[in-house]
């Protein structure tokens, strides 16, 4: 059992950071409760709450980006949801202090590991939608997640590079980018591709490697779309 005083705590961090009191404190208790601390844990809770977020984050970008298409919207969420920004909401408030781990993850710094804070985040979204329903877990998210709406980069700068690439010829008439692979080299678990990208009517090259194709291709259509001309480079 946690102890009574760091229970009223755990309730009170959560009443002032996401602004919801727990009508069901377990469910409180088990969302800050890792795998490796006992049998009440929040993995099925973190299953629960990524949908929650999900959904009130796509809620959140339709109704602030009314002239954004379908693609951009799930760009911007994906930007919101990443493992990376919700470990980093979860440290700005504090969750790591208030995680029950088992012995192992303290000795190695659990408390601070960007997976273990991003997933009780989620969970804890997942126990106030048990609690309460989605409205209530709706409002939390947007109390953590609102400041970081008005952030947002613009929706077209989020596109991959191909992408990119592929949209600046097309807008200009120009036929698309020709990929190919050049190299293949190393075992079958730790190979490295090397791709060449070429705008022949440009006259223009460059190569990429990584630990995919698709990834060296990614990186040469950066380096591609870096040598084109401004007039052509910017959107029409």
């Amino acid at each position: 059992m946690i102890p009574l005083h760091r229970s009223d705590e755990l309730l009170t961090w959560v009443e002032r950071s996401f602004g919801y009191v727990f009508v069901q404190p377990a469910l409180c208790y088990a969302a800050v409760t890792h795998r490796s601390a006992g049998v009440d844990h929040n993995e099925r809770l973190e299953f629960l709450g990524d949908s929650i977020l999900n959904c009130a984050v796509a809620r959140m970008l339709y109704d602030a980006h009314r002239e954004v298409d379908e693609g951009a919207l799930s760009r911007l969420r994906a930007t919101l949801v990443s493992g990376e920004a919700l470990a980093q909401i979860a440290g700005e408030l504090g969750l790591g202090d208030h995680l029950r781990l088992g012995p192992g993850e303290l000795k190695t710094g659990g408390f601070r590991r960007a997976s273990i804070l991003a997933d009780s985040l989620e969970a804890i979204l997942g126990a106030i939608f048990l609690d309460s329903g989605f409205d209530a877990a709706a409002a939390a998210v947007a109390r953590v997640m609102g400041s970081r709406m008005s952030g947002l980069p613009a929706a077209d700068t989020l596109k991959d590079p191909k992408t990119r690439l592929q949209e600046a010829l097309q807008a200009h008439g120009l036929a698309l980018p020709v990929y190919t692979l050049t190299a293949a080299v190393g075992d079958p678990h730790a190979q490295s591709f090397t791709v060449s990208c070429e705008v022949p009517v440009l006259g223009l090259s460059a190569v990429g490697e990584g630990a995919s194709r698709r990834r060296a291709e990614q990186l040469a259509a950066a380096k591609l779309l870096a040598q084109l001309p401004p007039e052509i480079r910017k959107p029409v």
